[in-house]
């Protein structure tokens, strides 16, 4: 990422934020940014942030599915804070339901708070985003010594590589013994080891991405992208690049 100039020792490694919807300008919450936070926020395009309550950062919406999209940034004049113009999906960026963070109006007369806003059902959860920060968080954090995700990183990508094309063979294995049982013998149930190699396939994967610092968002944008094209299309439209 090229350098944006802020001075991180000045704000102690924590940038706030100031988070705005796109297009009413509302403002939708307050939270901080680390320099990992904000590469990845940049990178990806979706709002990532530094919990000081959990000591990770996260991205927002993991658990509710509330995520922000970015459509700008700004630092202010002394670049030691950050305004971000965000599409709030699913229409809530407080964790209590509400759009908004800030709820809590004061009456200037008798200084007595009062509480606005209509609490909102919370989108369903994404588990996709959850475990790419728990592999995110162990990248960064954890003991090689006690944690496989960590161990798997200090190896290098050749390692994390090598475990995805074991994990691709065995998937092929698995739904190859599938139709030999099903042909063989059809009461028996063999999706169960088909669906946990297919699991085990997709967590490596998602460690080759994060090794790329590659969010799972960009491969389900590309995925929407290909909604409507034929796969003779798609395949056309790479080899014209």
């Amino acid at each position: 990422m090229p350098d944006l100039h802020i001075d991180w020792q000045k704000v102690s490694g924590m940038l706030p934020v100031i988070v705005c919807e796109h297009g009413s300008n509302e403002i939708l919450m307050l939270a901080y940014m680390n320099e990992e936070a904000l590469s990845l926020s940049l990178k990806s395009g979706f709002a990532h942030y530094f919990s000081r309550t959990k000591n990770r950062i996260w991205k927002k919406g993991e658990e509710s599915g509330n995520t922000q999209k970015i459509i700008s940034a700004k630092l202010d004049c002394d670049n030691d804070t950050l305004l971000i113009s965000v599409v709030q999906n699913g229409g809530v960026a407080c964790h209590t339901g509400r759009k908004s963070c800030f709820f809590n109006d004061i009456n200037l007369q008798n200084f007595e708070i009062s509480h606005s806003g209509d609490e909102i059902s919370k989108p369903k959860y994404d588990v996709i985003d959850e475990l790419y920060h728990i592999i995110m968080d162990r990248k960064l954090n954890a003991d090689p010594k006690t944690s496989y995700v960590a161990s798997l990183f200090k190896k290098g990508e050749n390692s994390i590589l090598k475990k995805v094309g074991e994990e691709a063979t065995e998937f092929v294995m698995a739904c190859k013994d599938a139709s030999t049982h099903k042909s063989e013998d059809p009461g028996k149930n063999t999706k169960d080891a088909l669906i946990y190699e297919a699991a085990d396939l997709c967590f490596h994967s998602m460690l080759a991405l994060a090794l790329h610092d590659i969010h799972p968002d960009a491969v389900k944008e590309e995925l929407k992208r290909r909604f409507g094209m034929s796969g003779i299309e798609e395949k056309r439209s790479r080899d014209d690049k």
